[in-house]
């Protein structure tokens, strides 16, 4: 065949075998597409007939969660309320939101099972097991902090309000957080500690004790009379601090210093903080000093006696400074 394209004349030839072949081709195709399409609907068809079907068991589901959440805020009040003063709030809160979250994730898995969801279930349950395991070893430091903190918090030993000193630091317990000791020292700063240091290192707690051992040391001259010196002392005290039960102000003489003969007072106080501490100790040098001035009786400065034996070097020493 000849067709004209207005710029020459081309050649088109038409293969019968071709032609019939293509025709056949798509007559085999046109069933298939006619199978995809069913397939497609059937499969829709049955997503919606399933949906119907569960229909009344989703709404048991929803049903569920609703009182699981309502639930947990009602565990979460009454966990706080049950642990009442033998935490710190920090533990309660931890541990009300912990027994909440169980509750909400009980009314899930719940919800899931009344979905025929099972095998979902158990899916989850595998991969909480696994991705618990990864996060524990990742935030291995932290969790152990966690874990200080709870063991912390019940521990009657240590409250918040207590004078502590642990880890070359002193100071006053402001709150015992989850990861963390936090302290105020006598300078008004805040000192924050892990938690695992506090577990792991010894903890000196002032308050725990009400009545506090203080001990003075001081020294007389060596003309004292010393056994004076000792009644004079030991009476001052006990006339300042009232010593209770089996307690006594004890006296001791324990060197022969540079300038001075030196002994130690130790005497019972109340005090739960080291600032009761050093006040009681103040006023225990204020009393003895105003004691040992009335009667007489020296506390010598370091003295140091230069001695020159060559008078005729004296001499010239003080001709040179004329």
């Amino acid at each position: 065949m000849l067709i004209n394209m207005g710029w020459g004349f081309y050649s088109i030839r038409f293969d019968p075998m071709i032609l019939l072949q293509q025709t056949e081709e798509a007559a085999k195709n046109l069933p298939e597409l006619k199978d995809s399409g069913t397939l497609i609907w059937g499969q829709l068809t049955g997503w919606y007939n399933s949906f119907v079907r569960l229909l009344p068991n989703l709404g048991i589901a929803i049903i569920v969660l609703i009182i699981s959440y309502f639930i947990s805020k009602y565990v979460d009040k009454g966990v706080r309320k049950l642990l009442g003063n033998k935490a710190q709030e920090s533990v309660k809160r931890l541990a009300g939101k912990a027994v909440a979250i169980i509750v909400v994730l009980g009314g899930i898995f719940i919800a899931m099972s009344v979905l025929q969801l099972n095998d979902a279930v158990q899916g989850i349950i595998a991969g909480a097991g696994i991705s618990g395991l990864v996060i524990g070893l990742a935030l291995q430091g932290s969790l152990s902090n966690i874990i200080s903190g709870i063991v912390l918090s019940f521990r009657k030993q240590v409250k918040v309000g207590d004078w502590i000193e642990t880890t070359d630091f002193s100071g006053e317990v402001m709150e015992i957080q989850l990861d963390k000791f936090i302290i105020k020292q006598a300078d008004n700063n805040l000192v924050l500690i892990p938690n695992k240091t506090i577990i792991d290192n010894p903890m000196k707690n002032w308050t725990l004790t009400p009545r506090m051992r203080i001990t003075l040391e001081c020294g007389v001259g060596y003309e004292s009379d010393l056994e004076a010196v000792k009644k004079l002392a030991t009476d001052t005290i006990e006339g300042m601090f009232k010593q209770q039960g089996s307690e006594e102000v004890e006296f001791f003489y324990n060197e022969f210093g540079d300038s001075s003969i030196n002994f130690m007072l130790r005497f019972w106080v109340d005090a739960k903080k080291a600032k009761q501490k050093h006040i009681a100790l103040s006023d225990a040098v204020i009393g003895i000093k105003k004691a040992f001035d009335k009667d007489g009786i020296n506390i010598p400065f370091p003295i140091r006696t230069l001695e020159f034996n060559n008078n005729l070097q004296m001499k010239n020493i003080t001709d040179i400074q004329q």
